[in-house]
């Protein structure tokens, strides 16, 4: 398999650190709302990346957090905790809100057949592991004390802007939007491992620290949560690409800080979802969720297959025209399927089914390309192959894609039979026996009296098909 690592920005062969083995990290919500489609797009290209590795024989281990404490409102370490931030919207606890919006994140994960990582671990359940790793980086010098809060010394590092080459004048102050001067910093681009009372009196969530009672930071809660769950040699790491910088960038360097060594090979991050207005936010436009697109009569699996039709690393438009495209081709797809379920199946012919799978895996292989996956998809439909091939291939490629193909066709597949009469029916097996036994005469006056009853029956090269005339 091929991959795209922003690290280096190069596409290269991904090669584990143990042969057959995968440890995966995905950066997870800060509960403190509803998901828009926006955050799902990462979330829906991750679980096919996890699912594809597993599909290639991987075996897997996936582990992502939930930030329900210290994350900011900015880029900078200033400004509201989101998680406060929603429990004064809410008026509840800050706990409050995080058990909800953790629940409703997994409801519309769940939706959209997004698989659950193995391990899901709220932030506020570390503690103990931050303030370890922050001791270690004050004892080591890459850390310091100031104003009450604990910061990260980017100046100790050989290298700090890892994904691009930045420098310290693109921090100045107004240059990324919400961003505010902090005067305890010796660097701009140093930032907050710990905040103390000293600076956040209304903050809700508080520990004992070394350093006074206080909170984490937001960066280093997936550094610590990765560590302790996979180790200290990180095999890829999973983002939307806004998480670049800082908060990667940020992660990269306390970790490798930390351990001494190189932490991360892989780093893959999905691009943008945005609408004609720009990159989709919870603060701009209509709050779009998986449950607006239900109310308006969206399968969830609609959105996926949206996605889907389109790279990761390509920012994709959403508009509901090009939703309705999606509708379209995706009820089209499972009537297809569903078609096919309605035949004789006859045999899965192992060469053939061989022959198209590897078109799958190119495709998958090319850098996760899904589009391609799709396109093999239909080439199975279009295929010169029994039915019972093609079922089987498209079961074996929503093992990645999670579609839902075969179980919508058979929603679909029973809406449509029960339309057709009991006596219909009959009469069509009562053909079938008589073909089989070589009685063409009764066959054709089956048929003839199955037509008279306004149907037609009809032979594929993948079996018998009824329809309404």
């Amino acid at each position: 398999m091929n991959i795209y690592n922003t690290l280096t920005h190069r596409t290269e062969e991904f090669v584990p650190n143990v042969a057959g083995k995968v440890s995966m990290y995905t950066c997870g919500p800060t509960v403190y709302h509803y998901a828009h489609i926006g955050n799902l797009r990462s979330y829906i290209m991750e679980d096919v990346l996890e699912k594809y590795l597993r599909y290639d024989g991987y075996d897997v281990k996936r582990v992502m957090n939930i930030t329900d404490v210290g994350h900011l409102t900015s880029d900078g370490d200033t400004g509201d905790d989101k998680m406060l931030k929603g429990a004064k919207r809410e008026h509840k606890t800050v706990m409050e809100i995080a058990r909800f919006y953790t629940e409703a994140f997994f409801d519309d994960c769940k939706k959209l057949n997004i698989k659950t990582p193995d391990v899901v671990v709220p932030a506020t359940e570390c503690i103990d592991d931050f303030i370890r790793v922050i001791s270690s980086l004050l004892e080591k010098g890459y850390a310091y004390e100031a104003g009450g809060n604990i910061y990260f010394d980017t100046s100790k590092l050989k290298e700090y802007y890892v994904f691009h080459n930045f420098s310290e004048e693109d921090l100045e102050v107004g240059v990324r939007e919400g961003v505010e001067e902090d005067k305890n910093k010796k660097n701009k681009a140093d930032f907050v491992l710990w905040f103390t009372k000293s600076k956040f009196d209304s903050q809700e969530l508080k520990w004992d620290s070394p350093w006074g009672v206080g909170y984490p930071g937001w960066h280093i809660e997936c550094s610590c949560i990765s560590m302790k769950n996979l180790g200290e040699y990180l095999d890829i790491h999973c983002g939307g690409v806004d998480n670049i910088f800082p908060h990667h960038t940020n992660e990269i360097a306390q970790s490798e800080a930390y351990t001494g060594h190189k932490w991360c090979n892989y780093w893959f991050h999905v691009h943008h979802l945005n609408t004609n207005c720009g990159k989709m936010s919870k603060s701009k436009g209509e709050f779009l969720t998986v449950s607006l697109l239900e109310s308006k009569n969206y399968d969830p699996m609609v959105y996926r297959f949206f996605c889907l039709l389109s790279h990761y690393r390509k920012s994709l438009v959403f508009s509901y025209e090009n939703l309705d495209n999606a509708k379209t081709a995706y009820g089209k797809l499972v009537s297809r399927i569903a078609a096919l379920m309605n035949t004789s199946a006859g045999a899965v012919d192992s060469a053939e089914f061989d022959r198209l799978k590897r078109s799958f895996k190119a495709a998958m292989d090319d850098d996760l390309n899904t589009s391609n996956a799709i396109t093999a998809l239909y080439n199975v439909l279009k295929a010169d192959v029994t039915a019972a091939t093609k079922l089987a291939l498209i079961e074996d490629f929503d093992k990645v894609l999670s579609l839902g193909l075969i179980e919508a066709a058979k929603k679909l597949s029973a809406s449509k039979a029960e339309d057709i009469p009991d006596e219909i029916l009959q009469l069509a097996e009562e053909r079938s026996r008589a073909r089989k036994a070589k009685d063409f005469a009764l066959a054709d006056s089956l048929r003839d009296r199955i037509s008279q009853l306004g149907y037609v029956i009809e032979e594929t090269r993948q079996g018998t098909k009824i329809s309404k005339k």
